[in-house]
């Protein structure tokens, strides 16, 4: 064995949640090889370097289903707005005036370091010069879904549709295969493309066996708009076309109703709740007490830091169960371990990857988090479910395991550099206002 993690709670995340007290977790390479007892596993593996994580709650490395890093350098530039008007009176140009590769590098190394630091060990990206973020993922150690959008109108790296599609296919080549990143296609969403644009995304991506990232039936205007236009729910919209399947990874799903969910169901599409976001752009809820008892595929995201603003996955947890609560008004609805569920397991069967993370168990990859629990806000502690989705926050987080691999160790970063990306955010703020004649706030 290479690591044994040894003596903190193990929130296993299994098909039985076994939580084991006083538990250890032993990793062999970038695999779980051994969950079980601490005394029976260190006496197994008693040369084993270990980790010490008493005091810690050790989890499944928790997903971001759906995230644009690289917007991190975009955090409050246009707050309070509806989805329509943020989207096509400020995030459109803004992006136009000051997105570039080096924008994408820096701002994907800030939004990488939030997510990492708050437990985050895979997330799915959807943005420009993916290529970039890939890079940039990899050299933090971190896992990644990465789908490069695609536009109907010119996009800050390729001008066309046509360029984007040569551009995908190329990013493709490069990254398939790559233990860490999974490359995507990211058809933008149903209102900035035309059904050939939809339809010829879709076929890129199967042609190439790669997932399909795209926003859908997020806000009420484009559910008005598909109803005008095609006499269909978004849902129906996307399947009438042949772009929903099992490959795809459908952000939002608000504005779904008992059909569109069996639909999502049936065609196996993966669902991501994004709860700040569509408060904060007053988009809806999403419908996730009836996707779950449906059996759909629900994992859990931030969303951009410019329409949350951060990358706390922690925060959508207790967002998402409140908020199900507060709607339905059923203090039992979306109970905690559901929405720990949404973070870890379920959020790895919404991207197709609960074969490989999710869970702690033997077989699957090393991705492993140590979340301290010493602190005054998180004492005491009688149910780690209701502590994890309640009490606890992102800087609770003491280490990260990704692969096997420590990428921070309590609370210090072994792959980024926190200082200088954080120098860099600061140069990329004053060019960002400049840009929109906004005074920068010191």
């Amino acid at each position: 064995m290479d690591l044994l993690v040894s003596g903190g709670t193990i929130v296993t995340m299994d098909p039985d949640r076994r939580v084991i007290e006083d538990g250890a977790v032993a990793i062999e390479a970038d695999t779980i090889a051994a969950v079980g007892a601490r005394t029976e596993l260190e006496s197994r593996y008693a040369k084993c370097r270990k980790l010490d994580a008493r005091w810690t709650l050790v989890l499944p490395g928790m997903i971001n289903g759906h995230a644009h890093a690289a917007m991190s350098l975009f955090r409050g530039i246009a707050d309070d707005h509806s989805l329509d008007d943020w989207l096509q009176k400020y995030i459109f140009p803004a992006e136009a005036r000051n997105v570039t590769e080096d924008f994408v590098l820096w701002g994907t190394r800030l939004g990488v370091l939030e997510m990492l630091r708050g437990g985050v060990t895979t997330f799915a990206d959807m943005y420009y010069f993916e290529d970039v973020v890939a890079r940039v993922t990899k050299e933090a150690g971190m896992r990644g879904i990465l789908g490069e959008t695609i536009l109907d109108f010119p996009a800050p790296d390729n001008p066309s549709p046509a360029a984007a599609f040569e551009y995908t296919q190329n990013f493709i080549d490069r990254w398939k295969g790559n233990p860490l990143i999974t490359p995507a296609v990211a058809p933008h969403s149903i209102y900035t493309l035309s059904e050939q644009t939809l339809r010829d995304s879709a076929a890129l991506a199967r042609r190439n066996a790669v997932p399909i990232l795209i926003h859908l039936a997020e806000a009420p205007f484009e559910s008005r708009r598909s109803q005008e236009q095609h006499k269909l729910s978004p849902v129906a919209y996307l399947e009438s076309i042949g772009v929903l399947g099992p490959d795809v990874i459908a952000a939002h799903c608000v504005w779904v109703d008992a059909k569109d969910i069996a639909t999502l169901v049936r065609l196996g599409v993966g669902s991501i709740h994004n709860p700040s976001s569509n408060m904060k752009l007053a988009s809806g809820v999403m419908p996730v007490v009836d996707l779950l008892a449906a059996d759909a595929a629900v994992g859990l995201a931030t969303d951009s830091a410019a329409s949350n603003n951060n990358q706390d996955l922690f925060q959508e947890m207790n967002i998402a169960a409140k908020l199900q609560k507060v709607t339905r008004m059923d203090p039992r609805a979306l109970p905690a371990q559901q929405a720990v569920e949404l973070a870890t397991i379920r959020g790895a069967q919404a991207l197709h990857l609960d074969q490989q993370i999710g869970s702690l168990e033997v077989g699957k990859q090393a991705d492993i988090v140590l979340i301290g629990t010493g602190a005054t806000h998180s004492t005491p502690m009688y149910n780690v479910y209701s502590q994890l989705v309640y009490a606890l926050n992102a800087h609770d987080v003491r280490t990260v395991i990704i692969a096997g691999k420590a990428v921070m160790e309590d609370r210090v970063m072994h792959t980024m550099d926190k200082p200088g990306i954080l120098a860099k955010a600061h140069e990329y703020q004053r060019k960002v206002a400049e840009s929109l004649i906004v005074a920068p706030v010191i």
